[in-house]
């Protein structure tokens, strides 16, 4: 009985000594993110108890969700995008303007957003991956045209009018079963926005890739040694230009799904929304070093994001700085955890040899 004992022992102790940077982040995600919530259910009252509140977290970030599975590719890669929020207000603002303007349909905003999107990554892609410029000056230079070229196509701000575009925005995807009473004793149903849909779709299909595709694995290889990636016969170039292109594609679509939450142009639209996408990532346990990632850690990161800011919002702290300071503090705390994993893995390299 004591033998079984120990070798179940020592299996657990194999196991976890040899689970991966990426699950052993996520795991820490997830955890944090629900004693987050759990801590504001007890503290802040039943509002976090309505499952509307969750799904209002979800209507409010599902451009920030889609934007942030680009990023964290992006980085998983070894590099960084720092145009996307500057992307997703031209997007809109295109978008706005060929509505309302123009007359325009539903599916040509749809095809300019994705059109803009494709455009920045191809651009960017191959400035970072065939010329070798850092990606930061790429992006930065990005992130300036953007912002530039959205005053540009329009100055003012103003709400969309077009009638097919109101009728898609006010489109309410009702969630069964999850529905509550409200103050007035009327049953009201939980429900969530198509944008919410979509962001979903997109956690699925890039999990899906990373997970269990030649691309996705070859993205964690450049990210965690270029050299070893090529002498596994990756072409690192090619991997590198893909991870932007998909980036700013995601950026596009995160863009219109904006558009569609907010229903205006403005060119202060998304402002700050790429350092939200980073730093949901790095919550979610994406390395600022490359190789290691989980789009499904990104999601919890950028839930964790949101819980935090309605947390301060509920504690009756709703200057800014209150909300930049927390989220600062909790991106301190997961690079701390990240440079412990980080020295773990190298304590365990160096074993090896």
């Amino acid at each position: 009985m004591a033998n079984k004992t120990s070798t179940a022992q020592k299996g657990i102790g194999y196991k976890i000594k040899n689970m991966t940077d990426t699950n052993m982040l996520l795991t820490i995600t997830i955890v944090i993110f629900f004693l987050m919530y759990i801590g504001a259910i007890v503290f802040q009252g039943e509002g976090f108890l309505r499952p509307q509140t969750f799904l209002s977290m979800l209507n409010a970030n599902g451009a920030l969700i889609i934007t942030s599975c680009g990023m964290s590719l992006v980085m998983i890669t070894g590099g960084i995008d720092i145009s996307v929020g500057g992307v997703v207000a031209l997007v809109s603002m295109c978008s706005a303007v060929y509505l309302d303007y123009h007359n325009g349909s539903i599916l040509g905003a749809v095809l300019i957003s994705l059109g803009i999107g494709l455009a920045f990554g191809i651009v960017q892609g191959y400035l970072v991956a065939y010329l070798d410029i850092q990606p930061f000056i790429v992006s930065l230079a990005g992130m300036f045209f953007a912002r530039g070229m959205t005053t540009i196509v329009n100055t003012n701000p103003f709400n969309v009018q077009n009638e097919a575009f109101v009728a898609l925005k006010d489109t309410r995807v009702i969630v069964p079963g999850l529905g509550s009473v409200n103050k007035l004793g009327r049953y009201v149903d939980a429900y969530v926005e198509i944008g919410v849909v979509v962001a979903l779709l997109v956690v699925i299909l890039m999990f899906i890739m990373l997970r269990w595709t030649k691309l996705g694995r070859s993205f964690y290889a450049v990210g965690g040694n270029q050299q070893s990636a090529l002498m596994l016969g990756i072409n690192v170039r090619r991997t590198k230009f893909l991870s932007h292109l998909i980036c700013s594609l995601l950026a596009g679509i995160g863009g219109f799904v904006y558009f569609l939450h907010v229903g205006s142009g403005s060119a202060s639209h998304a402002m700050g929304m790429e350092m939200n996408a980073i730093a949901s990532s790095i919550i979610g346990g994406t390395m600022l070093t490359g190789g290691v990632g989980n789009i499904i850690g990104t999601l919890f990161g950028v839930l964790s994001l949101s819980t935090i800011q309605n947390i301060v919002s509920s504690a009756g702290l709703d200057q800014a700085w209150w909300t930049g300071i927390t989220i600062a503090a909790m991106l301190c705390l997961f690079l701390v955890i990240q440079s412990v994993v980080m020295a773990r893995k190298k304590k365990a390299q160096s074993l090896n040899k």
